[in-house]
């Protein structure tokens, strides 16, 4: 029997949004990961230039996250009163213009407060992303959405590597050094399409020309419904959240999966280059796309098969397994083809755990969301701190190359044991059901 029109509604509201809204939500986020890993690809004419050592680089690169961590929770609280367009406008802007100031640095001092800056700048970026993700995407088509949306980082990392690599191209161009243009350029893009996203965004479904009246009702009922049935279980407002045992559990998983990430993001052109035995540009670049474009592969696969089993955390767990595992194999290859591919192993696994693991969390939050997003993202991208200065640690006390990346991968096996443990919180509801068709 044919469904009655007003039934078709909410499938064709979320098909409708996710055309609209994620394809601009992927260009801001590849604009901003490219802006803070953008570094790895400057390092070796910046130290060359500055003087800087590889710990005082580690450092810099990571204290963005400090940064980051500092104001992430009043950030996210900013964008739920303010609205996405707004704030997100503003963060895009700043952090494109403290990027593009990079070209300033000159020493360790100027290096670590730029980079501090541009994690103030940037604070509360992604986790109101994902937060705006839960205004317009009910449970079940929620883990999709955030598939798609963390394309970005796979493809901020196959166009940006080229990118960075090319713009380090550019030596001494009107008096420019080329780590400077790549700093230069990098950040003035974001603050344009910060001002882009002004006009282009919408805060709710109920603001959305594109969207009938019926498709506007279907779509708030639903999301409605959600945090009615999520009442019973979560808390209620930030500093229950910061005291909620399973909130602290996802900080901890969160942690363990970006000590993953950026163990290997920053890292990754260094070890291509090495294995080039030459400097950082175009050609390392476009090899170090190659591990990115399978993690967009597998990232869309393990999405949609997760929304469709209801096995986001089972399917969590295998991703960042594989991931920690292709990390050990990076450190032990010794020729370019078993290092590409251990890499894409790690790749595929840490992009595509994300959008899983954010399914977990916003799924169980309700009144806590905008706080307890903020406070899991802003723990867990401590993580971002850590890894490099861990890498460094264990390779020096063990005189051992090999020794960082053994210790960010027996992290990865144990955020994946953590996870294992976490309890699937999105058994708890029963979202409104939607045809494969259209959440697909």
């Amino acid at each position: 029997m044919t469904r009655p029109e007003s039934a078709q509604a909410l499938p064709r509201a979320i098909s409708k949004s996710r055309l609209r809204l994620l394809p601009f939500l992927i260009l801001m986020y590849i604009l901003a990961f490219i802006d803070r890993s953008n570094v790895g690809f400057a390092k070796a004419a910046l130290l060359a230039d500055t003087g800087l050592g590889d710990a005082a680089f580690a450092f810099g690169a990571s204290i963005f996250f400090i940064g980051y961590a500092c104001f992430e929770v009043p950030s996210n609280y900013m964008l739920h009163r303010l609205g996405a367009k707004v704030w997100l406008c503003r963060i895009m802007v700043t952090w494109g213009l403290v990027s593009a100031a990079m070209m300033f640095a000159h020493d360790a001092y100027s290096f670590y407060g730029l980079r501090f800056l541009l994690g103030v700048a940037e604070a509360g970026f992604f986790p109101g992303i994902i937060l705006y993700l839960t205004y317009w995407f009910p449970a079940q088509s929620r883990g999709q959405a955030l598939g798609l949306f963390y394309f970005g980082l796979p493809l901020a990392l196959v166009l940006g590597s080229p990118l960075s690599g090319w713009l380090l191209e550019f030596h001494d161009v009107f008096g420019l050094r080329n780590w400077q243009w790549l700093f230069v350029v990098e950040g003035v893009m974001a603050s344009v399409i910060g001002i882009v996203a002004y006009f282009y965004l919408v805060n709710r479904p109920a603001q959305a020309r594109w969207l009938s009246d019926e498709e506007k009702r279907a779509l708030e009922a639903a999301l409605d419904e959600e945090d009615q049935k999520k009442q019973s279980s979560s808390p209620d407002g930030f500093l229950s959240a910061l005291r909620d045992p399973s909130v602290l559990k996802f900080c901890l998983a969160y942690f363990t999966i970006q000590m993953s990430v950026y163990g290997v993001v920053f890292y990754l052109p260094t070890r291509i280059a090495g294995l080039l035995n030459g400097q950082i540009g175009l050609n390392v670049g476009l090899i170090t796309a190659i591990p990115w474009i399978c993690a967009l592969v597998v990232t869309r696969i393990v999405t949609r098969y997760a929304d469709r089993h209801a096995q986001h955390r089972q399917v969590a767990v295998c991703m960042l397994t594989m991931a920690a595992l292709g990390i050990a194999a990076s450190a032990l290859g010794s020729s370019m083809v078993p290092v590409v591919l251990a890499f894409c192993f790690a790749a595929s696994g840490f992009v595509a755990v994300q959008p899983l693991f954010w399914t977990l969390p916003t799924n169980y939050l309700c009144g806590a969301a905008a706080g307890g997003i903020a406070l899991i993202n802003s723990i867990g991208n401590l993580g971002g701190f850590v890894a490099p200065n861990l890498k460094t640690l264990m390779e020096s006390q063990f005189a051992d190359p090999r020794a960082g990346m053994f210790a960010l991968a027996v992290v990865g096996i144990l955020g994946a044991l953590l996870l294992s443990r976490l309890h699937q919180h999105n058994s708890k509801t029963s979202p409104p059901q939607l045809t494969p068709a259209n959440v697909g």
